[in-house]
């Protein structure tokens, strides 16, 4: 059993994150509802029509909406609902939020779990037999491209892609979860879903490897010119058995730091290629909040994002004392 020190046990440190997760996702929310309501902007104003408002139609939403009443007044009501279960129902479309959200969830993370999880493989990969080979021509030229795609926009880059293997090969489609002209059931369904993800998780994959890769690199460098690294050496140990069990293992946490960010922030971070690729997910449901100030959208949105943030910060930290059982949190 993973043990921290003063000898408490797993146990009482994972109910310490989750207590430490609450209260952060209650901070989160407090400051994102004022935020967002005290920010220049009349949803009702939108809702109404910008070109020939109807100050009656406004005011009568106003109020059946409660926007009439002081913000700490609309924010204690908000919480009372949040306790029901109910996130309240959108200005626009007058759906439950709660269904928007559910609705455009799965799409971003099917698109950003698979291009992280290969950009960590690839990158984390690249970086670890960069860093075995410093100094060699595959060294030097993978620095300069990780360089070079980093300095790339992700829209451009899918752009590109699109005009590449959709306008000119014709040979992958341009935008969409699935072909909307044809019905398909089963197996089917699933190649054409896999079908449409090619280029834009090519796209976001290919942004996020130089991340890795050096990481990964500078990790591998750092833990090998270790004093313990050295010891190791001179007791004869194989340069392998060294770098599998101790160089490896030690390098590899900076990675798993930056893959439970990148996992994280997964749901806000796509907006751009989510709309270059005209993918239904949660970046252009955040778009189209923003830009109609649909209040109880984006609350719930936010509100979502900061669970889904602390949830992965905490299996982050179980992982790290896995991983690595020098690491002792009090």
């Amino acid at each position: 059993m993973i043990k921290v020190q003063g000898g408490i046990g797993v146990k009482s440190y994972i109910g310490k994150r989750i207590a430490t997760g609450i209260l952060t996702i209650i901070f989160s929310f407090c400051i994102t509802f004022f935020l967002i309501r005290y920010a220049p902007g009349n949803p009702m104003k939108v809702l109404a029509g910008t070109d020939n408002p109807n100050l009656e139609l406004i005011e009568h939403l106003t109020i059946k909406y409660g926007l009439d009443k002081p913000i700490p007044v609309q924010f204690v009501n908000y919480v009372k609902n949040i306790l029901k279960g109910d996130l309240g129902h959108s200005y626009m479309s007058n759906e439950p939020v709660t269904k928007l959200i559910k609705e455009k969830v799965f799409p971003t993370i099917l698109l950003t779990l698979t291009s992280s999880i290969l950009a960590v493989v690839v990158g984390t990969f690249l970086g670890v037999y960069a860093a075995r080979k410093v100094g060699t021509i595959f060294d030097r030229v993978m620095c300069g491209i990780s360089y070079f795609i980093d300095a790339t926009p992700g829209f451009w880059l899918g752009l590109i892609f699109i005009l590449i293997f959709a306008s000119t090969f014709k040979i992958l489609p341009t935008s969409g979860m699935y072909d909307l002209r044809i019905e398909k059931q089963g197996f089917a369904h699933v190649l054409d879903v896999i079908k449409h993800m090619i280029l834009p998780v090519s796209t976001l994959t290919i942004i996020q490897i130089p991340l890795y890769f050096r990481i990964s690199r500078s990790s591998v460098l750092q833990t090998m010119s270790e004093d313990f690294i050295m010891t190791l050496r001179a007791t004869g140990m194989k340069e392998s058995q060294i770098f599998n069990k101790y160089v490896l293992r030690n390098a590899i946490i900076p990675t798993i730091t930056m893959f439970s960010l990148s996992l994280a922030f997964t749901i806000s971070g796509v907006a751009l290629i989510e709309i270059v690729f005209a993918w239904p997910g949660m970046g252009r449901l955040i778009m189209d909040a923003i830009m109609k100030r649909d209040y109880p959208l984006l609350t719930g949105i936010y509100l979502t994002i900061s669970i889904s943030i602390c949830i992965v910060m905490i299996i982050t930290d179980i992982v790290y004392a896995i991983v690595d059982p020098r690491i002792r949190l009090e």
